[in-house]
Parts: structure tokens; C-alpha cells; sequence
């Protein structure tokens, strides 16, 4: 059973900087779609990022510039750097994998009902 864990949230003021971090285990495919989702209270679940085993990546129009998505697969992590926070990003964020699916299918509408596996959430907090 595949299975994730975020790390890397907190509380940052405007402007700031934050790391979240997802480690994954038990999945032993080549092929992969990993993303950041992330979820405020009242709203939707929104695809942030992706990447693929391609190597594509893909940004929502929110956070591109200042948001970066990257995987280190020696240590089977994925990472969500969040530069330039705003109010707006505050929210509980999610790492979600699936096999194989093109990076895209992370920001699309309703792109999290493709994905099988799910962390457990880590809570950004951006204050003005």
C-alpha cells in the first residue's frame, strides 16, 4: 500500500518562504504523476502542481513564479518550495500520487479524482 506523508507547513507572514516536503513509500513503479493540492476551508480541493515520470511539470497560473515542484527519487521525496507567499495560499496541502498520468491532469478541473493516493495534509498559514 503506497503511502505518503507531508511535512514542512506552518505560519509565515507575507512575503515568506516555506519547504513542504512528502515522503513516499512502497511504490515501486517507474512510471508515477505526483502533485501538491491544496484545500481552504469552504472551497474545493485545487491541484497546485505536478510533475510526471516524464519529467513534465506543470503550475497552476496562481503560483507560477513563485511556487517550484521538484523530486528527489533517491530519497523518494517530493517538495512543494513556496516563495513569495501570499494570504491567498493559506490552505492544508496535499501530496497525491498516481501511476502513470501526464503532470497536466494535476491542475485540471477536478484533476484530484484521478489520483489514488493521498497524504494526510500539512496546514500553510500566510498572514498579511
Amino acid at each position: 500500500q503506497v503511502q505518503l506523508e507531508e511535512s514542512g507547513g506552518g505560519s509565515v507572514q507575507a512575503g515568506g518562504s516555506l519547504r513542504l516536503s512528502c515522503v513516499i513509500s512502497e511504490y515501486s513503479y517507474s512510471d508515477y504523476c505526483m502533485g501538491w493540492f491544496r484545500q481552504a476551508p469552504g472551497q474545493e480541493r485545487e491541484g497546485v502542481a505536478g510533475i510526471d515520470s516524464s519529467g513534465t511539470i506543470t503550475y497552476a497560473d496562481s503560483v507560477k513564479g513563485r511556487f517550484t515542484i521538484s523530486i528527489d527519487n533517491a530519497k523518494n521525496t517530493l517538495y512543494l518550495q513556496m516563495n513569495s507567499l501570499k494570504p491567498e495560499d493559506t490552505g492544508m496541502y496535499y501530496c497525491a500520487m498516481e501511476g502513470f498520468r501526464p503532470a497536466s491532469m494535476v491542475v485540471a478541473v477536478n484533476g484530484r479524482n484521478g489520483f489514488s493516493y493521498w497524504g494526510q495534509g500539512t496546514q500553510v498559514t500566510v498572514s498579511s
